[in-house]
């Protein structure tokens, strides 16, 4: 099963991943914006290079947000894995 959020992640982290998730689903979703021919670059007209650009930055969207969600808090950090050397 996946893991859930870890209740010690602040409101403020979570909804800033949640804003950037929304950036980044909305942009692909939100046709009308890159539904046209002009302007054109070279020979791809403005829907093909749109798409091209929108992938790494939809990658570097979810990256942030796999980094934000990942780090750990200094607390967690400082207290190390648990077992403290004992079985």
């Amino acid at each position: 099963m996946g893991q859930s959020a870890r209740p010690d992640k602040s409101p403020v982290l979570r909804g800033t991943v949640t804003i950037l998730l929304l950036i980044a689903i909305g942009g692909a979703l939100c046709v009308p914006v890159y539904a046209r021919y002009l302007p054109k670059l070279g020979a791809f007209p403005f829907f093909y290079w749109f798409q091209l650009i929108w992938v790494p930055v939809v990658a570097a969207l979810c990256a942030l947000c796999y980094l934000l969600t990942r780090t750990s808090s200094p607390r967690r950090a400082r207290a190390g894995n648990g077992h403290g050397g004992q079985r």
